[in-house]
């Protein structure tokens, strides 16, 4: 990542540094910093300072490796592969302005490079006028059929379609994209539990999974994002996009920690390519700027 986080973590593990009560407070401001939250990062200080009291730990970079696994053991991640010789169908979801749209495309042109070739877009965002047109061009782009119904229809009537069209060609993959309206929570909730059903139904055992976009750069907000559409349908994965030097990035271990959800893929820039499987142990070792 690159980021200021990171550098103020080196700093304070620099030389000369005393461990002492004023090192964990300052750590635990730190974490809280980068995004982990109050709760946990202070669960997480202390945890360590345990560690570090039973075992006689008193070098820096002991000390570091003794947070990396700590820190480890709150990121989950997950592998996420559409089951050959199936119907997947999968639900993306997450507010308006993370970046789901172009998530979507992104994961339909990673899956077709990959050898899928039966991949359908469904444009089950149908509130949002630009997500239809959005969606649209990206098909083209990248070459990808995209069932789409009119501004304002139904949008499980459009998932419907789309794995009916899937269907008839064989095998495949259905990536639906969502609308994300958090302002209106109980419309919100009500439509996606009727497109979850719509998805349950037509997906094959087990290849029906729902995927949560959330934008690295927003923290706390984030996880309560999250929050919000696991209590609504059950969160299976997260795409993290904006994951570059603006992102603090303790995220990941939020929603690791707090919701037991797992990341699948980072997001890093706005080209088709700039996606890619998630590694706790790289991000934790980016995270610490080790």
């Amino acid at each position: 990542m690159g980021n200021k986080f990171a550098e103020k973590i080196k700093s304070l593990f620099g030389k000369g540094k005393k461990i002492n009560d004023d090192f964990y407070d300052d750590l635990t401001d730190l974490l809280v910093e980068g995004d982990i939250g109050a709760k946990a990062s202070y669960t997480i200080v202390e945890e360590l300072e345990t560690i570090c009291s039973k075992g006689k730990i008193t070098e820096q970079d002991e000390i570091l490796r003794e947070l990396r696994d700590l820190l480890l053991q709150n990121v989950k991640s997950v592998d996420l592969q559409p089951e050959k010789d199936k119907i997947n169908v999968w639900m993306v979801l997450g507010v308006n302005g993370v970046g789901k749209t172009t998530s979507v495309a992104k994961l339909a042109n990673y899956y077709k490079n990959q050898g899928n070739e039966n991949v359908i877009l469904a444009s089950a965002d149908t509130f949002r006028a630009a997500a239809i047109e959005q969606l649209a061009m990206h098909g083209e782009k990248i070459e990808v059929r995209v069932v789409s119904h009119q501004h304002g229809s139904d949008p499980s009537a459009v998932v419907f379609d789309a794995a009916d069209a899937l269907k008839s060609k064989g095998p495949g993959i259905v990536l639906a994209d969502t609308a994300g309206r958090l302002h209106n929570k109980e419309n919100l909730v009500r439509e996606l539990q009727k497109i979850d059903k719509i998805c349950t139904q037509k997906a094959d055992q087990g290849c029906y999974k729902k995927i949560i976009v959330l934008d690295a750069t927003t923290g706390q907000n984030a996880l309560r994002q999250a929050e919000v559409f696991n209590e609504a349908v059950g969160v299976d994965a997260v795409i993290l996009t904006k994951y570059d030097s603006t992102a603090k990035g303790g995220i990941a271990i939020s929603v690791g920690r707090e919701l037991n959800i797992p990341v699948a893929f980072v997001c890093t820039g706005e080209k088709y390519q700039d996606i890619k499987p998630f590694d706790a142990k790289t991000y934790i070792d980016e995270f610490l700027g080790l």
